[in-house]
């Protein structure tokens, strides 16, 4: 069942598909439309199940479960994989690729390949202060806390030296 994202529980797992462009404006619309239906379906047949999503900076889909209540299956993960592989062919973009970064420049949110961004730090583009999103991270309270994170308080922070 669809429920706000705020009554998730904080040790709820959550999911963080970082997209390799933004979204355009005339495609979030529909992101949007299809991340509220997979969600509002997804283990439609168990009552107490309790799921919900966000789509932040027009560039990242958040799905976050209550897996404490109801058991998350493989099959149910597998469920979410496959529509974000859909969601990849739909739009030409690449979701789940984790170990690419994602990072803030002023307003605009950056993408880059781990190997390009390990440059822009040698050549101090980005600095210790910079902030990245830190899509590794599993459960809600992580997500509210700990996503959106200087370089040298984030496990990028190895590639300062």
């Amino acid at each position: 069942m669809l429920v706000e994202f705020d009554s998730i529980p904080e040790d709820a797992k959550v999911w963080i598909y970082p997209s390799s462009r933004k979204f355009y404006a005339n495609e979030i619309e529909e992101v949007e439309r299809k991340v509220k239906n997979f969600v509002e379906t997804w283990k439609a047949e168990n009552e107490d199940f309790k799921a919900s999503y966000k789509i932040l900076y027009n560039r990242f889909i958040i799905l976050t479960a209550d897996d404490i209540t109801t058991t998350l299956t493989s099959k149910d993960i597998d469920t979410s994989v496959v529509f974000i592989i859909e969601l990849q062919q739909t739009y030409n973009v690449a979701l789940l690729d984790k170990m690419n970064v994602c990072f803030k420049q002023g307003k605009f949110v950056q993408y880059k390949e781990l190997k390009d961004f390990k440059k822009l730090l040698k050549n101090k583009a980005v600095t210790a202060k910079t902030i990245v999103f830190d899509n590794l991270i599993t459960t809600k309270q992580e997500f509210e806390n700990h996503w959106e994170v200087a370089i040298e308080n984030s496990w990028y922070s190895r590639f300062l030296k």
